[in-house]
């Protein structure tokens, strides 16, 4: 008591420190016992907050210092004891970041489908290209810069006629279209069959690149899609499933 007595509480550093403190600890607490719900955890640590406490306020140096060094070791022997549980809350999190990062790309791309749809029916010109591995940089500084996040509604009216950007291709990197307006230099190589400047623009740019350029005729609504050097055709009820396959360049 005289010890208690002996602390001046009308120091603001002294009050300040026991209350960070006893934050701390019970953040600490709650944390850990959100995360593994046992009762030995709770009781463990309330019964060492609670000794912790008392012998920082009543200056028992002994005390603090043993109490703080079961906290370390408990703290540790707890962490190895239960390490399976931390692996399956982080390979856990580690999976539903990674799912959720496939569902935003899978919704990207049906977007896109969804859009390259009405310009098929439409018969509305579109050059659509999809950076892969390697960068672009170089090629949309001729374009105009969007950075914009793709949805069909986009889409449609940047390739609307009349519009500012409605020649050139569209750019996406990850789930941005980057730039539109952007233009390809053509291929020289002879394509069999009929195919407009857009045609081979597109396979102009997969001839220096690993990109997936996606092509919208405007005299035919016919749908293309360039990789690799080739023009290969589709139709909307394969598309989606054709451009993920290439994507993840599968099948080639």
């Amino acid at each position: 008591m005289v010890r208690l007595l002996m602390v001046d509480f009308s120091t603001p550093s002294v009050v300040i420190d026991i209350i960070i403190s006893l934050i701390l600890i019970i953040v600490g607490i709650v944390l850990i016992c959100r995360k593994i719900n046992r009762i030995f955890v709770y009781c463990f640590y309330a019964a060492l907050s609670i000794t912790f406490t008392l012998a920082y306020i009543f200056e028992l140096k002994m005390l603090l210092y043993v109490s703080l060094l079961i906290l370390i070791v408990g703290s540790m022997l707890f962490f190895v004891v239960n390490q399976g549980e931390y692996r399956y809350l982080i390979l856990r999190n580690a999976t539903l970041k990674s799912k959720k990062e496939n569902t935003s790309t899978q919704d990207m791309y049906k977007m896109v489908a969804e859009a390259v749809k009405s310009f098929s029916k439409t018969k509305t010109g579109a050059i659509i290209t999809f950076e892969k591995t390697q960068s672009l940089d170089n090629v949309i500084k001729n374009g105009t810069l969007v950075n914009a996040p793709v949805s069909a509604e986009l889409l449609t009216t940047i390739f609307y006629p009349g519009t500012r950007l409605h020649d050139g291709a569209v750019v996406i990197r990850g789930n941005n279209i980057l730039a539109a307006s952007v233009y390809y230099t053509p291929t020289t190589r002879a394509l069999t069959g009929k195919y407009g400047s857009r045609h081979r623009a597109a396979v102009g740019i997969s001839e220096i690149s690993d990109s997936v350029t996606v092509v919208v005729s405007e005299e035919t609504g016919r749908i293309s899609l360039a990789y690799k050097a080739r023009l290969e055709s589709t139709t909307y009820n394969t598309f989606l499933d054709d451009l993920i396959d290439l994507m993840n360049d599968k099948d080639y």
